[in-house]
């Protein structure tokens, strides 16, 4: 019986992760763990739920006891949080990761062979920064402009050195922004994308603190849950050397994204998004990619929504409470 570790299993992605995996299991008798600082009532059907910070040495070495063959590793403070609290942002997204590695490579160590764990790390598209081609390779150079984005950055590629040495298998698996997210409003900065689409379709104002023409990269928590699990199915030679993967999206305006919506709900809906610029916001976006090319990634089998509209579609058939 192998054991599938989520750190960071309380959030929603995590647990739309461990929805797919008790749904759909890797292999027969898998059993799932998930640790985070709290779950949601009535969440994942899963064998263990584990209370605890990624900064507490202590919990990691608890998860890092059981010798988890597949380590999920989703923790994070996200990109709004990060950039106005510096020393948090660094303290979660690097020091913590370290951390982590550190403790789990003691375990492979004094396992004496026996045990060697795969890494999937949830990294993130901001770990580019501007100026950009019109639609980013597999060649291009990351060169993050928001400190979330470093943190990714670094973490990505310690990761890798650890893989290169041949402590674990793995790989991290760049995010597009995930919309639309279900729940109420997080302080990433990206939090806008979703919350103009999810609030004004729950009958609620929305906010829109960016420029109607600003174009980004998406793909919807559903396609999230999916790369996960596909990630944890692909041999590390596959990588060839370079364990890190831009993920398939959906490029679109904001312009489109309402478009989409008023397409699907009317403009009844869509009248509800009101323009508010926020400086704070627009600064941080502005370093943003806005559309890829990724091409490793769909020749080894990942795969996304094609449109804003299936985008759409999908918070409607997985999460509309309406």
């Amino acid at each position: 019986m192998r054991t599938i570790l989520i750190i960071g299993g309380g959030g929603m992605v995590g647990q739309k992760l461990a929805h797919l995996l008790a749904d759909q299991p890797l292999a027969a008798g898998d059993r799932i763990t998930l640790c985070d600082l709290q779950f949601p009532e009535n969440g994942a059907p899963v064998a263990e739920e584990i209370r605890g910070t990624v900064t507490n040495p202590g919990v990691m070495k608890r998860l890092a006891a059981q010798r988890p063959e597949i380590v999920y590793y989703l923790a994070a403070i996200v990109s709004g949080e990060a950039e106005a609290d510096f020393e948090l942002g660094w303290s979660v997204n690097m020091d913590a990761f370290r951390v982590f590695l550190d403790t789990f490579r003691a375990e492979v160590e004094a396992s004496n062979g026996s045990y060697k764990p795969q890494i999937i790390f949830t990294s993130s598209i901001a770990v580019f920064g501007a100026p950009f081609p019109e639609k980013i390779d597999d060649e291009f150079l990351h060169a993050p402009q928001t400190s979330y984005g470093a943190q990714k950055a670094m973490s990505e590629l310690v990761l890798s050195d650890h893989i290169r040495k041949g402590f674990f298998d793995g790989v991290s698996i760049r995010l597009p922004t995930i919309c639309v997210r279900p729940g109420k409003p997080n302080k990433a900065a990206s939090s806008f994308f979703s919350g103009i689409i999810r609030e004004p379709l729950n009958g609620q104002d929305a906010v829109l603190p960016v420029s109607p023409e600003t174009r980004h990269w998406h793909a919807s928590p559903r396609s999230a849950a999916g790369f996960l699990r596909h990630a944890a199915t692909l041999r590390q030679d596959l990588y060839q050397g370079r364990p890190a993967l831009n993920m398939p999206g959906v490029s679109c305006t904001v312009i489109e994204q309402i478009e989409a919506l008023k397409d699907i709900a009317g403009g009844d809906v869509t009248a509800r998004i009101q323009y508010a610029p926020d400086p704070v916001i627009e600064d941080i976006v502005k370093y943003w990619p806005r559309d890829f090319a990724p091409e490793r990634a769909t020749a080894l089998g990942f795969t996304a929504e094609k449109d804003f509209a299936e985008i759409i579609q999908v918070y409607l058939d997985d999460d509309f409470q309406g």
